[in-house]
């Protein structure tokens, strides 16, 4: 915790970092590579709505290219997700979709989660909504996993 605060207020006494010049020389430059066209922005709405779960991810899930991916492919396997509602999409085949789907999401890393249409997380959000039970409400809501049954305890069916 010290190390962390210590590291925000060394990184407000730094100097700002300069743009680069080719942006300041041409803003159409900076802006094109900024924001993503309508047509870009619409093939990706339609990937992440048409199935309800989407995972953006290195590799495949069989096999993943990273760690975070492997991780993310874990977690949905061990709460159930059937195959025919998740689609999987590999970014490292294509160097345009992985820029893009950072634009579009509004998020740095991948792999990225999407269910029912909506942007969820990445793997650390992934992570941190399994151990809540977070996502479990949520794969239940979104009618992806069934929901579980509760267990009867030895109690319960002796009456």
């Amino acid at each position: 915790m010290f190390r962390t605060a210590l590291r925000t207020s060394f990184t407000a006494l730094r100097a700002p970092t300069r743009a680069p010049a080719v942006a300041l020389a041409s803003p159409s430059l900076a802006f094109a590579r900024r924001y993503l066209s309508q047509e870009t922005r619409g093939k990706i709405q339609q990937a992440v709505s048409a199935t309800p779960v989407v995972l953006f991810m290195k590799g495949t899930p069989e096999a993943p290219q990273c760690g975070f991916s492997r991780a993310a492919v874990q977690v949905l396997d061990i709460h159930g997700v059937p195959p025919e509602k998740m689609k999987t999409f590999d970014v490292l085949e294509d160097s345009e979709l992985r820029q893009a789907i950072k634009e579009f999401s509004d998020w740095p890393t991948i792999p990225q989660l999407y269910v029912q249409g909506e942007f969820v997380g990445g793997c650390d959000i992934l992570l941190n909504m399994h151990q809540s039970g977070e996502l479990d409400d949520l794969l239940v809501k979104a009618g992806v996993v069934p929901p579980e049954e509760p267990q009867e305890t030895p109690s319960q069916s002796q009456n």
